[in-house]
């Protein structure tokens, strides 16, 4: 019989933050470092193309000391440097691992992007994708890889849906549907009970990573699509595409 048991990990679990431009990445994680720095030894690693913006915000939030906040400016489309080459990435990492061990998480932020951006497991132990109301009520049920299969889903700014005309709980029910069991959690910043949540779920997932039951699961590929009139064929990496 094959063995399927895993050892657990002895490094820190490393999480991904992924969403589309505007959702609040950064507030998400700034929240989090804000709940948990007193029990764990974070650090986070942020991506732009071409500015360090987002370190700059969390930094000067003084969620977590300066130093354990890295830019990575990738200089191409935010979801190669969490996806395609995730050198830069990982690189960033062991350098805030070599300089803080022992670490118990590493916040990985991608840059803003579209609903098909997910973290390669060889990046991201586990994922959150982020949207917001503001964004738009139909969003979650377009719906795409990050939505469908990170191992959560935020809808965020849920305190401005009456100002944006979004049901919210219409949004959220839609995103539990196209998760098909997937915890989805919906987040405001100045709903304490739902920063309880989001902060207990990153405690319960890194209890599982550090007992080896939690194992980073890749959300992609893509759904098979078409960019013409062509048959949808499907190349080596499993991106199944059509061309005209």
């Amino acid at each position: 019989m094959p063995d399927h048991t895993h050892t657990a990990p002895t490094r820190a679990m490393r999480l991904g933050v992924a969403g589309p431009v505007g959702t609040g990445k950064s507030t998400l994680i700034a929240t989090l470092c804000r709940e948990l720095a007193a029990e764990l030894s974070i650090a986070v690693v942020t991506n732009d193309i071409y500015t360090d913006e987002d370190a700059r915000l969390l930094r000067a939030a003084g969620v977590l000391p300066v130093e354990r906040i890295h830019a990575v400016e990738t200089g191409a489309c935010p979801h190669t440097a969490i996806r395609d080459d995730v050198t830069p990435n990982l690189l960033a990492i062991e350098d805030m691992e070599a300089k803080f061990t022992p670490l118990d998480l590493v916040i990985v932020e991608s840059g803003g992007d579209n609903l098909t951006a997910t973290f390669s497991p060889a990046l991201a132990d586990a994922q959150i994708f982020c949207l917001d109301v503001a964004g738009g009520g139909d969003v979650a049920r377009k719906g795409g890889p990050g939505i469908e299969r990170a191992d959560l889903l935020v809808v965020n700014k849920t305190d401005l849906a009456p100002h944006v005309n979004v049901d919210a709980e219409a949004m959220v029910a839609d995103a539990q549907r196209a998760r098909d069991g997937l915890p989805v959690l919906a987040l405001s910043q100045r709903d304490d009970a739902s920063v309880q949540r989001l902060a207990d779920w990153v405690r319960t997932t890194l209890t599982g990573y550090r007992a080896g039951s939690h194992i980073a699961r890749d959300p992609g590929p893509m759904a098979p699509h078409s960019h013409g009139d062509g048959e949808p064929h499907t190349h080596d990496d499993g991106v199944t595409h059509a061309h005209a």
